[in-house]
Formats: structure tokens, sequence, C-alpha cells
């Protein structure tokens, strides 16, 4: 028996996807006369948040203390809490290996963070860094340097954030207001740095996409690292059925009165909040805009129940992938997290961008710009609309009869094809999954 561990950087929008690549590889991994373990280390409190649902009898979990005093929320202190993953993460899991009876003979660790690599290799143990965003997230960090000798970084992006960027290998041209606050800001910028340390030292990367979405980018970073690179699909809930949920809830049920393609769902992720002046905006566009919606408001459902009366639907949370899922959803309107992008990708359903952080304006240019499946509900430097305005451009985007619309429902379909073949016999992700599994066992040996 042997033991592959793995571990996420403490977030929802990492945790997720490396649980469902976790899934995968232990659902493929299987050896004549020898028994994979996979070991997932989380903090106290993400195990108790998740509360997995285990699928593999050969998947575990392991925890370490959480990183931060209960009183001080992440997200409310994002510096305080970045510093503490770097700082205080790795002595408690060192700890959880030392205490581990089967042998330990692989590491997938988030490239998020640089410690689990220089455990790995003080311990002789081989590594892997997964990359839960997207490969042209990656490879924009990776050539932070030119950006820096362009002076595109630290700029004001009020003067100049239309500023086109044309030259970062294998990424479409964007714009200045598009590059992550993380290459700007202070202690985010130094955490981004170590991306480059972390690749020296790891055995070899695993992209969370689809080759076919970004081939550009991906083929730059294999010629460019010397590292094999391999992708591991969209490592989304690919099992997600409406079938399959037993009972059904209350907002499948109401789905299900709903006609074809008239839905607009909303979900603006679980962790980076919009301002109150803008919600209240985007409530009053909603309710005027004269289209049913359900709306996924983690912390806030109460005051949105009472703010979008009898107009829409309000949960706590729901299964995504059963709602992109069903026949009644015509839009996502989404914070263009990747995981969400991929899921909505997955789905075949055009979404409406409202980017807060991190590498969400870049996700929202390809989903506008590259894929030509979406629109921007925000104005082009960002600013948010007023209720008119959002109650307009929702009643556009949801139009059926529009040509606009005719064609990102075209474009959108032809996506989730091609996401869905990626993952089928002989598709992209699952032949190179195969090949890191290969990989895998060529190391072992």
């Amino acid at each position: 028996m042997n033991q592959v561990v793995m571990v996420p950087f403490p977030g929802r929008g990492h945790i997720n996807p490396m649980l469902n690549l976790c899934n995968l590889l232990s659902s493929r991994v299987n050896e004549p006369n020898r028994t994979t373990v996979f070991t997932v280390v989380l903090t106290e409190e993400w195990l108790g948040l998740i509360n997995p649902d285990l699928k593999q009898a050969n998947v575990r979990f392991a925890t370490i203390p959480n990183v931060l005093p209960s009183e001080l929320h992440r997200g409310s202190n994002m510096i305080a809490f970045l510093t503490a993953v770097c700082t205080k993460m790795e002595l408690p899991f060192e700890e959880v290996l030392d205490q581990m009876e089967i042998p330990v003979e692989l590491i997938i660790a988030d490239a998020h963070m640089y410690w689990p690599f220089d455990v790995a290799n003080k311990r002789n143990i081989p590594v892997t860094a997964y990359w839960p965003l997207s490969a042209s997230m990656f490879s924009v960090i990776h050539h932070a340097d030119l950006l820096e000798s362009h002076h595109h970084l630290g700029v004001d992006v009020s003067e100049r954030g239309k500023e086109c960027i044309d030259y970062i290998p294998g990424v479409s041209a964007f714009t200045v207001a598009d590059i992550p606050e993380i290459l700007h800001v202070g202690i985010l910028k130094d955490i981004t740095s170590d991306l480059l340390v972390v690749t020296q030292k790891a055995n070899s990367l695993l992209l969370s996409t689809i080759y076919d979405l970004e081939s550009d980018a991906i083929d730059v970073l294999k010629s460019r690292l010397k590292i094999p690179i391999f992708t591991a699909g969209p490592n989304i809930p690919l099992s997600s059925q409406i079938n399959s949920i037993n009972p059904q809830p209350i907002y499948i049920n109401w789905l299900d009165s709903k006609p074809p393609r008239t839905v607009l769902y909303v979900s603006f992720g679980s962790f980076l909040p919009i301002s109150d002046v803008e919600l209240e905006e985007i409530v009053a566009g909603l309710r005027s805009s004269g289209v049913s919606f359900l709306w996924v408001a983690r912390g806030k459902t109460a005051d949105l129940k009472e703010m979008c009366g009898e107009e829409g639907m309000v949960v706590e949370w729901c299964d995504q992938m059963a709602v992109l899922l069903h026949s009644s959803i015509g839009g996502f309107w989404t914070h263009c997290g990747w995981n969400s992008v991929k899921e909505g990708l997955f789905s075949g359903v055009p979404m409406l961008t409202l980017p807060i952080f991190l590498d969400q304006p870049l996700n929202e240019k390809a989903i506008v710009e590259d894929w030509k499946v979406g629109r921007k509900a925000r104005t082009e430097m960002g600013g948010f609309k007023r209720r008119d305005e959002i109650a307009e451009v929702v009643r556009r985007f949801m139009d059926s009869e529009s040509v606009e619309r005719i064609g990102m429902m075209e474009r959108a379909e032809k996506l989730r094809e091609i996401c869905r073949d990626s993952v089928g016999d002989g598709g992209s992700a699952n032949e190179d999954l195969g090949a890191f599994i290969r990989d895998i066992v060529t190391i072992r040996k």
C-alpha cells in the first residue's frame, strides 16, 4: 500500500477542484496487488465546512489547525489570511506527515503555496504543482517581468486601464484593467513571485483546464518550463444530475415550473462580496427586468429574499451543476471565478459577467472576447451600472429572439461539446490525465 498526499490552498475555489481531481485519480490509479490511498490535508475549519461525501474508499482526510483565529475572518483581512497561509501551515503539515503510517510516494500541492514544495524536496518526496486557475492566468503571472518592463504594473487604472497588452506569450490581448491585483499589491505580489520558485521545485505541473480551451497558453508553458505539464480537465462535479437529487430541493421544483431557457441563474461566489450599493442596484434591476431568476447568496439570503420579493427565488445553497444543467436555465450571471466559468462552459450556458477580484477580470475577457459566450454587466472600465441599465442588460441578454443571444447560444453549445468530448474516451483531458498517472507510476519506480 502506498499514499498520495494532496494539499489544497484553504479556500473553496481551490479545495473543490482538488477534491474533484482526487476523486478522478482515486478511481483510476489501480495497480495489481497495490492499493493507493489518497489523503487530503485540510484545516479543521475547512473540513467542517465542506463536510465531504466520500465517493471512493481509498480517499481519506487529515487536518491541521486553523491558520487564523476565529474572530479574524479571512474575508475581512485577506493580507493577514495569506500571511498565515504562508507562515503557519508548514510545521503542522510536517507533523501530519510524521504521523502517517503509509509511505508517502507523491505530494500534489496547490501552486499558490511554496512551503509544501520545500517540505517535499527536503524529504525527497516527488511533488506535483496543481494550478486550479486558468492556464492563461498562469502565463500572465509567469511573464510578470514583461508587464514590469512595459511599465504596466502599479499604474493608475482609471487613467491607463484601456491600454492594450498584447505581448504575453500564449494569451490574447487584454487591457491594463484586466491585470490581476495580485501583481500590484504588496505581499500579494510577493506570494505570486513564489510561483516561479514552485515550478523549479516541482516534478510536474497539473493545470485545471482543458487543452482545447487554452491551447496557445498551454503550448507556450510546455515550451518554456522544464517540467512535464499535464491538463487535468475541468475538475468539476461531472456526475451531478438533477435526477440524482432525492428528494428534489424546492429550487428544482421551482425551476421545473419555468419554460425552457427563461431563468437567469445568479451567483457571485462565496468569498469576495460586492458592495451594498451595487447589490441594491442589481436587485432593483433584476426585479424590473421581468426575467425570472434563481439567486444563490451565501450569508445574505434573508436580506435578499425581502429585497427581491416574488420576482425570483433566493437560496442559501444549491447544487450549481444541477441548476446549470436544468432546461429552464437560459443564462448564468457570474463573478467569473474559474470553477464557475468551467461549469458554465460545460453546461453550455451563456454568461453575464461581474468580475470582482483576482483572476476574474481575465476570465471575463475570455468569456466575452475570446469565446464570445457572454456579455459584461459592468461598464468598460469596471464601474457598476444603475438599476435601469441593469434591467435593460438583463432583458437583452435573455432575449431569445435577439441575434446577439442566438449567436451566444450557438457558440456556448459548441464549447459544451468540446468540454464534454475532452473528458470522454479519447478526449484531451482524459488522455492527459492518463499520461499524468503513468508519470506517477514512473516516478515511483
